[in-house]
């Protein structure tokens, strides 16, 4: 691999419930087999009809929703709630998000959005006969760091995780913990094209090393355990 392309995908439009995201995807004519397609988590939850109703004179009327939506409440600070969702999500409000939807409405994390990355491969593949990746990306919050960046909440198509342990580094040591989560990294690589009001929910990773495709999603391969996790 010497070099990567990172394109917005253009022209998707405004996606409604019931909408086939793979062909809307497809018919932009600009997938190719080889490809990693990132595809925000808000068109997917818009095509998955994952949109309650609230009250749009009341800022807070969310609150139910996260409080419904999640399975721990970690932190609480003013209107903000940490939580942990049932997906095995650490985020801000249960991940619900009131951004670029219609006024008076919510938008849920998807249900399985391991399974909303294999559709939307499936359908790919199976109207368009082109093999790619898929990612589901959202944008969380890091402890200890300012600011957001997107990651993978869904996969489906390539390995989550690159596991460099027993690889040698640059100069001939044998690393021994290095596991990179790279759904995470082109994830937070394709926001930068597709941004938070450009009104560009997909992305196309190009180049990228045969490597890199395989079995695996987010949820078996990037949440930690409980048992692994030292902050629980």
């Amino acid at each position: 691999m010497t070099r990567l392309e990172i394109i917005p995908v253009e022209g998707i439009g405004e996606v409604v419930p019931g909408d086939d995201l793979a062909a809307l995807i497809g018919d932009t004519g600009v997938v190719e087999s080889g490809d990693v397609i990132i595809v925000t988590q808000k068109i997917v939850s818009k095509a998955e009809n994952m949109l309650v109703a609230v009250d749009p004179d009341d800022p807070l009327s969310h609150k139910p929703l996260v409080e419904r939506e999640s399975v721990r409440i970690l932190r609480r600070r003013g209107e903000l709630i940490i939580s942990e969702t049932k997906h095995g999500f650490v985020c801000a409000n249960a991940g619900i998000d009131l951004s670029n939807v219609q006024r008076g409405q919510a938008a849920l994390l998807p249900e399985d959005s391991d399974r909303s990355a294999r559709r939307i491969r499936d359908g790919l593949r199976g109207r368009y006969d082109i093999d790619v990746a898929v990612i589901i990306s959202d944008t969380f919050g890091r402890p200890w760091r300012r600011g957001l960046t997107d990651v993978a909440i869904g996969s489906a198509g390539i390995l989550p995780i690159l596991d460099l342990r027993g690889t040698p580094d640059a100069l001939g040591r044998e690393m021994h913990v290095t596991e990179v989560a790279l759904v995470d990294e082109l994830a937070a690589a394709a926001e930068l094209v597709m941004g938070k009001v450009a009104g560009v929910p997909v992305a196309i990773v190009r180049g990228g090393d045969p490597a890199w495709f395989g079995p695996g999603n987010v949820h078996d391969d990037i949440v930690r355990s409980p048992a692994e996790d030292l902050f629980r």
